[in-house]
């Protein structure tokens, strides 16, 4: 059974979001490695949402429940969020509600900036940190694969993504009040990371040229050397004439500690020419920059949350059209699972038909009938097994699977060595997949009393 539990910029504060993305995603596999329930586990971290996937074997009635909680109890540790607050934030997902959001999240639907471009390659190096880790399951596996091929149908197919939106880009948008003119604006640029890259994409379409680089853990250098900037060395001193010398600050660091603090500006408003106001903007989560930066005289920051606040309205007909692919895969993924729970009856049948057939042709051989008619006598079977196949299939996509499984045990008596164990399985992962369907998302108290 797959379940999300997700915290994300519609029902959790930015703060809290900052420290489950601090210590939070290294918890997979020690969740693995000490529950009972949880098998798989694939945790996703971005600049707002946090969400953590679980593929949990349940064999007891409240295995489930059991596992979401210990879940949570092992997220809020590893973060030093209260776990009280963390169950006040945290929203179940199950069943398939799970794949919808996951495709709607990938696709950048449920993003602060609805069609950003960054949000797909999170989603997929999530899952290729699952695989490093040894956390991933077969069923996350298909999942996240299926996620990935949805987003870039998204993509290719509407027009959601035309615009390469990004946070980074919506908060230049917001500055463009403060900023006269782009190409005269002199910038420093704090991270060397992937959002580091596409920062500096979006401040060339605006025409800035006068581009600075620091690095905390002392990348600046390769850094700048590839993209043609000019490298900050990895010292205070050097960080300080940086910012006196910037009218804008930029941090996109994946530091888990501030980087830019009240005495760097402070510093560097005493600097002899330095600029006499200046703005700062934090793109980092966990933040960058010191909140009492702020307070500094001459320095104004924009923050993750304040750029969420002012995020704009969608394109309603790229969101319509992207929300219907979504939809549709979402219940391609629906259909598939529910056609994979007959398969086993649909082995048994074969199985049956096929001893069936080697008992008939062992006597033809005995009499001395031709090759030809054992040729002939297995095509007929297959033949034969190909329409009920079929049937069984559309039938299960349906939500009809127990018809399936009913049919042959009164049809061929299938309930004994060569079907029961399977049919069994079969079918009760169809009534968990027709309860899980009318299960809403809900909050993680309300997910733990309905289990009692």
């Amino acid at each position: 059974m797959l379940i999300c539990l997700t915290a994300n910029h519609r029902n959790a504060s930015f703060d809290l979001l900052e420290k489950l993305s601090v210590g939070a995603p290294t918890v997979a596999k020690s969740l693995i490695e000490g529950s009972d329930f949880v098998q798989g586990a694939v945790v996703l971290a971005t600049c707002n949402r946090f969400e953590a996937y679980l593929d949990i074997e349940e064999p007891l009635t409240a295995g489930c429940s059991l596992a979401v909680e210990e879940a949570a109890e092992r997220f809020g540790a590893a973060s030093g969020t209260d776990v009280a607050e963390l169950r006040d934030s945290l929203t179940v997902l199950s069943g398939d509600l799970v794949a919808e959001h996951l495709f709607s999240v990938s696709s950048g639907l449920e993003s602060v900036v609805v069609g950003e471009d960054e949000i797909a390659g999170q989603v997929r190096r999530a899952l290729t940190t699952a695989r490093l880790e040894g956390t991933t399951s077969s069923d996350l596996e298909r999942l996240f694969q299926r996620a990935a091929r949805t987003s870039r149908g998204v993509k290719t197919k509407t027009g959601l993504g035309a615009a390469g939106r990004s946070l980074a880009r919506l908060a230049f948008d917001l500055a463009e009040s403060r900023i006269t003119d782009w190409a005269r604006t002199r910038v420093l640029l704090v991270g060397t990371g992937q959002y580091a890259r596409v920062t500096l994409a979006n401040l060339r379409e605006r025409g800035v040229v006068d581009i600075s680089v620091y690095s905390p853990s002392g990348r600046a250098q390769v850094f700048a050397a590839k993209q043609g900037i000019v490298p900050v060395a990895a010292d205070a001193d050097a960080l300080v004439e940086a910012i006196a010398a910037s009218d804008v600050v930029i941090t996109c660091s994946s530091s888990e500690q501030p980087v830019l603090l009240p005495a760097h500006v402070t510093a560097a408003s005493a600097v002899p020419g330095a600029v006499a106001r200046r703005l700062v903007i934090d793109l980092g989560l966990p933040r960058n920059v010191d909140t009492g930066v702020a307070s500094v005289p001459g320095n104004e920051v924009l923050d993750l949350e304040t750029i969420s606040i002012h995020a704009p309205l969608d394109e309603l007909g790229a969101e319509s059209d992207a929300r219907a692919l979504v939809d549709q895969a979402a219940a391609e993924y629906r259909a598939g699972k529910a056609e994979a729970t007959v398969t086993p009856g649909i082995v048994a049948l074969r199985s049956h038909m096929f001893d069936v057939l080697d008992a008939e042709i062992e006597r033809a051989r005995g009499r001395g009938d031709s090759e030809q008619t054992e040729r002939a006598l297995r095509h007929l079977v297959g033949v034969l097994l190909h329409t009920p196949s079929v049937r069984a299939r559309e039938l299960a996509r349906e939500g009809r699977s127990d018809e399936v499984f009913a049919a042959l045990e009164t049809l061929f008596g299938l309930d004994g060595a060569a079907a029961s164990a399977a049919g069994a399985a079969a079918a009760a992962a169809v009534e968990a997949s027709d309860a899980e369907a009318s299960t809403d998302a809900v909050s993680l108290d309300d997910f733990r009393r309905s289990a009692r």
